[in-house]
């Protein structure tokens, strides 16, 4: 293990992203990254199950991806910044994503905010 994430476990909520959890989702995140053109949108939004499988991704990415299992996705190893760029295509904004990680309803996460009623 790298020694600079020695006792990270142990820091509830945090999901290190290094080179090994890299190498192991770089499927799933290239995935999510070509989402950048839009005729990768496209074929996803069309057939999803054509899409995911035509990347390589697992039974078990897939299933995550169909359904939006946002902290599943990020524990097992997406980069949130690639994890934006699907959550565009599937018309969710950031403050969503981020209710939907903490198992919050949008009202309910920006009621914890100090400015609730920014969007």
């Amino acid at each position: 293990m790298n020694p600079q994430l020695e006792g990270i476990e142990a820091i509830t909520g945090t999901y290190a992203f290094d080179l090994r959890v890299s190498n192991r989702t770089l499927k799933l995140n290239r995935f999510f990254w070509h989402m950048i053109r839009a005729e990768n949108r496209e074929t996803f939004l069309k057939d999803p199950i054509a899409a995911m499988t035509a990347a390589g991704l697992t039974a078990e990415e897939q299933a995550m991806v169909q359904a939006q299992d946002w902290i599943g996705l990020v524990r097992h190893g997406v980069n949130f910044f690639v994890l934006e760029k699907f959550a565009r295509v599937v018309r969710k904004t950031n403050l969503e994503v981020y209710a939907l990680m903490r198992g919050e309803s949008l009202e309910a996460f920006m009621a914890t905010r100090r400015v609730p009623t920014m969007r």
